[in-house]
């Protein structure tokens, strides 16, 4: 083994060494189940991730986009507040965090979670998509399930270890600080694109066990994937550059939603006996 090389594997173990591999949650019934390495605490994650929520909702209430319609907002918080009880079934901590969610009027179709339970759906998803109830719970448990999993904070490991690398790398080798740079874009796509699909699918799989334990019909995301395609046409959003293809991703819906069908008759069949 050639010396540079042997330096390089040494910054690349001086920054695992900074890990710890940790299962975020329970496998549940579509049993989702990976390690994950983590380089930063989930406490620093969750304390940036509040701070910049309230930050963005307060801007948001600054320009008159925060919860203007009360029958949009009222509908996003019935929905979730069925899918937060549920989280439990993953993992038991959900249960206890500061959830939140608010309507936001931009014309993006979009919706996410950020870590500790910060949520926001936009109103171009709302009057673009039309959701029904069991497709918007189909998009919230998604969302949900990524900071279920902490992907986030996973992606924010993976690129301090990179950085980590390179710097060190950088330093043994004299690389100039335009080079780093690149090096980290290079390694940004390739250690983060193909880790991004992987957190998609466990967020999808996950996704229709919490829609289907609240009694949402689970088959609702494949209907909602379906709307999400025809509208990007030829031209899908960068974000959906990340997510498994379109065939792959309706197929492994539908043999998940299945999976988690009789959840989903049982929580109906609660239901359909409290109304009695």
């Amino acid at each position: 083994m050639n010396r540079p090389f042997a330096l390089v594997l040494a910054a690349a173990a001086v920054a695992a060494a900074g890990c710890q591999t940790v299962e975020t949650t329970k496998p549940g019934v579509v049993g989702v189940s990976r390690q994950q390495r983590m380089a930063v605490s989930s406490e620093e994650v969750n304390a940036g991730a509040e701070k910049q929520y309230a930050q963005m909702m307060a801007e948001a209430k600054k320009k008159n986009a925060l919860d203007r319609d009360s029958a949009q907002i009222e509908r996003v918080k019935r929905i979730v507040s069925r899918l937060v009880p549920q989280t439990t079934a993953f993992r038991p901590d959900a249960a206890k965090w500061p959830w939140e969610v608010h309507v936001i009027s931009l014309d993006e179709v979009n919706a996410w979670c950020m870590p500790h339970g910060k949520m926001a759906v936009y109103t171009g998803l709302l009057q673009k998509i039309q959701p029904t109830d069991d497709e918007l719970a189909a998009v919230m448990g998604h969302e949900i399930s990524h900071a279920l999993r902490e992907h986030t904070r996973e992606q924010i490991s993976q690129q301090m270890g990179t950085q980590t690398v390179l710097g060190i790398a950088g330093a043994l080798f004299g690389l100039g600080e335009a080079a780093q740079n690149l090096g980290g874009m290079v390694a940004n796509v390739t250690l983060n694109l193909p880790k991004s699909r992987t957190d998609e699918t466990e967020a999808d799989r996950m996704g229709v066990e919490l829609a289907a334990r609240a009694g949402y019909d689970p088959h609702a995301a494949i209907s909602l994937w379906q709307k999400m395609e025809k509208l990007a046409g030829s031209q899908p959003p960068q974000w959906l550059s990340t997510h498994p293809s379109n065939e792959t991703r309706l197929s492994d819906l539908k043999q998940y939603a299945d999976k988690v069908a009789p959840l989903y008759a049982a929580a109906k069949g609660r239901t359909a006996s409290a109304g009695k």
